[in-house]
């Protein structure tokens, strides 16, 4: 493909405190965007990081068609970059696109653009345990016109943001018992942008009574335990890890897919079939379950302590060699090149 590359003139990047970096906040010098019209991608191009300008009627604006995708950077000792399955996220991106009506956007596109953003912006990606480039590509409409129907103009762009190691302190989830994020015949299976606006409520109520998360359930019984937050979930029964089938309404996470493979190579028991409420509940009294933690691309895996259901607590024990750090010191580690990879799963840019 032709790319056009405008450089910017002088980095940003030594204002920047990597110690000291919020979340999402912090961007890079560059971003990579595409438009589609008259019904072909055009040229794709990288230009310095800087605000975008729509017209308000704009259909991403009226409308919520718009997807994205997840996915980091980690540099090794040998300061050479590498991504994480990268694959998987080009995948998903179109398959999200196509639920909400939009084009796939070209894998070459995708490869050759993220490629030469990550080479022009090295040296974002730090070094270190805990420390990444978190690399958000994303869709939306904008066709300028307010009928209601998919738009016939897309911009893909992506952006980086250098991120310390995720730490979301002590978390508790409140298993839904009224809201749901996602129901048969859905976009549940799609990164949409509305799906996670539709959960920030749920999720502030939940806060209220001191919960940091919602563990959602489906829509229509509320007696299937599916995700945690804006993460895939995992639970721990004896020596059993189970978890929920993807499905219309559970998102195919990548670091689900990865935890379950090297789970079941490791030899660790790994049962993918619905999870009842009622199951881990009476798991719980009787001291059988052990762990329980989400997965995603921000933490690899994020420890739940406790939940309620229904007003009813419970806590979990506390576990030594836990599954949950186990499986996530054993990703890390070949995310940043720090271990063999016999999955294939590393990406070297170059």
């Amino acid at each position: 493909m032709a790319l056009h590359i405008e450089k910017i003139s002088k980095s940003k990047i030594s204002s920047v405190d990597f110690n000291n970096l919020k979340f999402g906040q912090i961007f890079t010098d560059h971003m990579f965007e595409c438009d589609y019209e008259n019904g072909a991608w055009q040229t794709p191009k990288i230009r310095p990081y800087q605000p975008i300008a729509f017209d308000p009627s704009a259909k991403v604006f009226h409308y919520g068609q718009a997807v994205f995708e997840g996915m980091k950077a980690y540099k090794d000792d040998n300061n050479d970059v590498w991504l994480f399955r990268p694959d998987q996220n080009q995948e998903r991106i179109n398959k999200s696109a196509e639920r909400l009506d939009m084009p796939a956007f070209p894998k070459e596109y995708f490869f050759e653009g993220l490629t030469e953003l990550l080479k022009l912006d090295k040296d974002w990606v730090q070094k270190g345990e805990g420390n990444s480039l978190y690399i958000r590509p994303f869709v939306i409409a904008t066709e300028n016109c307010v009928s209601a129907s998919a738009s016939t103009n897309y911009k893909f762009m992506i952006i980086c943001s250098p991120v310390q190691a995720y730490y979301a302190g002590e978390v508790r989830v409140e298993i839904a018992d009224k809201y749901s994020r996602s129901a048969n015949g859905g976009v549940g299976y799609a990164k949409a942008a509305g799906n996670y606006a539709a959960s920030f409520y749920p999720a502030k109520l939940a806060a209220q009574k001191g919960y940091q998360q919602v563990l959602w359930t489906d829509a229509s019984t509320h007696e299937l335990l599916e995700e945690a937050g804006t993460m895939n979930v995992f639970f721990r029964v004896n020596d059993t890890l189970l978890t929920a089938p993807t499905s219309e309404r559970i998102l195919d996470g990548v670091t689900r897919k990865s935890i379950i493979q090297f789970a079941e190579d490791k030899g660790i028991k790994v049962e993918v079939r619905p999870v009842k409420v009622a199951e881990i509940v009476e798991a719980a009294k009787k001291g059988e379950l052990l762990e329980m933690f989400g997965a995603g691309t921000a933490a690899v895996i994020s420890p739940i302590l406790g939940f309620a259901h229904k007003g009813e607590k419970f806590e979990l024990p506390k576990v030594e060699n836990s599954y949950a750090s186990f499986i996530k010191k054993s990703i890390t580690d070949i995310q940043r090149n720090l271990a063999e990879d016999k999955f294939g799963w590393r990406y070297k840019i170059q």
